[in-house]
Parts: structure tokens; sequence; C-alpha cells
């Protein structure tokens, strides 16, 4: 069976971890393994703006081995010029793995259905999964492990980012505690999906109105724009709901002395974080913005060598 990754609970705790050592090792020495040597194509389809999932990918792939095709989604009109089953299968004639980045999470289900071939989900509506895989990767390089830290992220709890941490946190066993203001609070249904994973693995799931509340005392503070892609008309109301949820100095003063801070860029300064704070010495926010193509390359091998020997 062809093995996707489409979201955070995709991978099992062990794979999880198994994908994560790969990625550590891909870091050391980017062209110790090329699943792709040949070169096989990998198609790289982008429905929205990007920077870091392009030059990840791209990067990752050629060194892989491989040969990374970028295909721009409003050219290639999926789901819109032809049907999603047409375009998986055609697809799937040509490349060894498929990378989405796109918008409902159904339109990235029904390519791995049709594609034949492993499909990686660069980002939807709903999740953010490489993302995390690199945050996790940069988290263990700089606390030494997954399991039993304890993770802040604060503002928007109903986006994307918020509900791949809580899934991906309740994957690696880690205290995960979402800070966001009423009204902007993750779905039920994703915070229960976490909490049932986590007793499985030793982590928790808290969900509060408070900042302060969800940093106290803990290992990762992390935050993402508070005006995410599509919601640009929500602006004013948004800024003035999220005020108490920055990140700075003040915020970051109630977590662990040697707490760090995540961003999965692109970053608003003096909004959901401040100048001082992105550039100061607990910000990790570079290494997770390289972590993309360790991880990224672990997850395609994980995924090649699942397909390979299916």
């Amino acid at each position: 069976m062809i093995r996707h990754f489409l979201a955070d609970d995709d991978l099992t705790p062990d794979e999880q971890r198994e994908v994560l050592a790969l990625a550590a090792e891909m870091k050391a020495d980017p062209f110790a393994h090329q699943p792709y040597a040949g070169p096989r194509t990998v198609a790289i389809l982008t429905d929205k703006p990007t920077l870091r999932t392009q030059l990840s990918f791209q990067a990752g792939v050629a060194e892989l081995g491989g040969n990374p095709m970028l295909v721009d989604g409003k050219l290639a009109g999926i789901g819109v010029r032809e049907t999603i089953p047409d375009s998986a299968r055609v697809l799937g004639r040509h490349v060894a793995a498929i990378v989405w980045r796109t918008g409902a999470q159904e339109r990235i289900v029904e390519m791995a259905e049709y594609a034949g071939v492993p499909v990686v989900n660069a980002l939807t509506d709903d999740y953010h999964p490489c993302q995390i895989l690199a945050d996790w990767q940069t988290v263990t390089e700089h606390k030494g492990r997954l399991a039993g830290v304890r993770f802040a992220y604060v503002g928007d709890g109903a986006n994307n980012m918020a509900n791949s941490y809580l899934i991906g946190g309740a994957v690696a066993g880690m205290h995960t505690r979402i800070g966001a203001p009423e009204g902007y609070h993750p779905d039920p249904a994703i915070v229960a999906r976490a909490e049932a994973i986590a007793a499985t693995t030793g982590g928790s799931i808290l969900v509060t109105d408070s900042p302060t509340e969800a940093v106290d005392g803990v290992d990762v503070v992390c935050t993402d724009t508070w005006i995410s892609m599509g919601r640009e008309a929500e602006n004013e109301a948004r800024l003035t709901a999220f005020t108490a949820y920055q990140v700075n100095d003040q915020l970051l003063a109630g977590a662990d002395a040697n707490a760090i801070v995540m961003h999965c860029l692109p970053a608003y300064r003096g909004k959901e974080i401040t100048h001082e704070v992105l550039e100061g010495p607990r910000s990790v926010v570079f290494d997770e913005a390289e972590n993309r193509r360790h991880a990224q390359k672990a997850i395609l091998t994980f995924l090649d060598r699942q397909a390979r020997s299916a």
C-alpha cells in the first residue's frame, strides 16, 4: 500500500522518531542518501504563495539525486480545468512523488487516493505537517529530546499550524499548550484527537484563553502570523483580538529561563512577535527554516522506501 504524509498522525510515534533521526543524519551529510538517483522526478505543486516550501523542496529533491519539477498550480488548474483524480493519475505516471501546497485538505486527500505514488502535504488549510517535522528537528537539536518537552503556541489557535502542533506534539509525547482568545480556539475534534494520541504517548494537551498560563514554565514558545492567507479581510478584528498574545520580553519572562522561541515565517515584527525577540538569543527561527529541507528529505525518503517495499 502506498503511504502518504497528509497529516501529522500519518506517522506513528516510532516512525516520527525514525524520520527525525534520518533528518538529523541528512543534515550532517546532505548527499549520503540518494533515493531519486537516475534522476527520478518529484512534482512540487504550489497553489499558494511560497518561499520556504519551494526553496526547501527543490533543493532537497536535488540533494536526494532527483529532478525537482515545480508546477504552478494556477496554471495547471487542478480541480478547476480538470478533475483532481484525472490530474493525479497523469502526474503519477510521470513522477516518483507529488508534493502539494494547496487549500482544502479534501483536495490533497483526493490526490493521494488516485496518484499511485506518495503524496506529501506541503500545507493545506488544515495542516502543515512538514513544518512540524522541521520544528521538532529544531527542538531536538536545542533540547535534546521531544518527549516531555513543554511547548506553548500563542496566537491564532484555529489555524493549520495550531492543528499540526496539537497532533504532531501528541505523537511526539510533548506537553502542548495553546493560548488563544475566545473565538480562535482549535476545533474541538482536533483537540479530542490530540488528547487521544497524547494518552498513549505520555503527552498532554491544554487549551487556554490566557497567554501567561500557556507559556508558564515552558521550554519552547512559538507563534505564527495573526493574519493567515485568506484571512486578510479580518485584519482589523484580528489585530484587536490578538494584541495580548504578542511574543515579547514580558510574555517570555514567564517561560523557562532557557526557553527557545520559534516562528515558522513569514514573521510580522511588531505584531505577533517583536523584532527584539525574533532577533534575540532565544530565537531559533532560522534553524527551523533550514530544517525544512532536511526534514522533508527524510519524509520523502521514508515514503519512497515504503513504496518500494510495498
